[in-house]
């Protein structure tokens, strides 16, 4: 089901627009968008990144 379609029964607009915190949720859910996720994916990124500057730190300074 597309968002596009769906009223927010909190404040009438439609759940694209994404206008209150109950339009937000719904659009979340229906997409399967999780800001947890997202932070735990760019955590890993950084880790992974800092881990390989230090390997390449480590091979070319010494």
């Amino acid at each position: 089901m597309c968002c596009e379609q769906l009223a927010c029964a909190n404040c009438t607009r439609p759940v694209v627009e994404a206008s209150c915190p109950t339009c937000r949720a719904a659009r979340a859910e229906l997409h399967g968008a999780s800001p947890a996720l997202n932070l735990a994916v760019i955590a890993l990124l950084v880790t992974a990144l800092l881990a390989a500057a230090a390997v390449l730190y480590g091979r070319f300074a010494g």
